[in-house]
């Protein structure tokens, strides 16, 4: 059976994002992005945390399960370094009756054989 992942690369989830959330590393920073929205879209909190920086995770992170993603549109994706990335995107969401979007920029790192998510920016 296809079953689409999140992300919107028009892959399979176990294909695509459901690799990065099974433990293989992100090749880059774009990949890792996927990946997060992916797991924000599937309730995957201990991939979150895991893909974060040590230094900026939350102690915590609760997701609103009402709150349902329903697309990615990667912007810019740009090396910033030989070992640092930012990923410009869009998300869209919906919860009840309420639709919105959410633009950051993103900046990531390689942290050993993958990338990890530092912080963003919300436009």
């Amino acid at each position: 059976m296809f079953e689409p992942c999140n992300c919107g690369s028009g892959k399979t989830y176990l294909g695509c994002c459901g690799r990065l959330h099974s433990g293989t590393p992100a090749r880059d920073a774009e990949e890792l992005m996927r990946s997060r929205y992916a797991a924000y879209a599937r309730g995957k909190t201990a991939y979150l945390q895991k893909s974060w920086a040590v230094e900026t995770r939350p102690l915590t992170l609760t997701l609103d399960p009402a709150q349902v993603w329903t697309g990615l549109k990667i912007e810019r994706h740009e090396a910033t370094g030989p070992d640092t990335a930012i990923v410009r995107f869009t998300a869209t969401w919906r919860m009840g009756a309420q639709t919105g979007r959410m633009t950051e920029t993103s900046r990531f790192r390689r942290d050993g054989a993958g990338w990890v998510y530092i912080d963003g920016a919300v436009e």
